[in-house]
């Protein structure tokens, strides 16, 4: 499947089959290509929180409406935003300083830069973890998609419930959950609803 294809046919899946199960392997093979995803200067500010076992899936579940997919899933997929991923604790900014030959000018400036734009204000903090996280969640679901397995982006939920519910520190931000599984064939899908093109959407300056 080439990836115009696979962009053509990736669906958001409402209905899963819940006797088939996604392995570890498969799983670790996801998210790994998936991290190949652009962030803000490389700093990846994302963790993902698993959702896996029945007793797992039914804290989320009681937290997301009641949605039956939550359970059908094989996997739920808690996408998760670190606000502070800019800050100097954040390891990647050590990464950098080896893949530039120690010049720790270079890495100074980048985390001025980082300090200046994404630590200005709460808001700016907010969009850096969510902007960020977002571009991961797109890149699992794509990522899934080419070896098979469906997906649904869901953020109907009550993120506070979430945060509190599974332990988030006060620097992070629950972006969205995605469901991972496999369609159930039994059960029509439906088209494609429209999308707006081009003409529509975009504005040429």
């Amino acid at each position: 499947m080439d990836a115009k294809q696979m962009i053509e046919d990736r669906r958001s899946v409402n209905i899963f089959d819940p006797t088939r199960k996604i392995d570890d392997e498969t799983l670790k093979n996801i998210i790994n290509l998936a991290v190949n995803a652009p962030s803000a200067y490389n700093l990846q500010p994302w963790r993902i929180i698993v959702i896996k076992s029945d007793e797992a899936k039914e804290r989320l579940f009681n937290l997301a409406f009641q949605q039956p997919k939550v359970k059908e899933a094989a996997i739920n997929l808690l996408i998760v935003g670190n606000r502070y991923g800019w800050d100097a604790s954040n390891t990647v900014w050590d990464e950098m300083l080896q893949s530039v030959g120690g010049n720790q000018e270079i890495v100074d400036t980048a985390k001025s830069g980082a300090a200046w734009v994404y630590g200005s204000s709460e808001e700016m903090q907010i969009k850096f973890a969510e902007a960020n996280a977002g571009l991961l969640a797109m890149s699992i679901m794509y990522s899934a998609k080419a070896l098979g397995i469906d997906s649904h982006p869901m953020n109907g939920f009550d993120f506070a419930g979430i945060h509190k519910e599974f332990g988030l520190g006060e620097h992070e931000a629950v972006v969205m959950n995605i469901t991972l599984g496999y369609r159930n064939e039994a059960m029509p899908l439906h088209p494609r609803r429209p999308r707006r093109g081009f003409d529509e959407i975009a504005e040429v300056l």
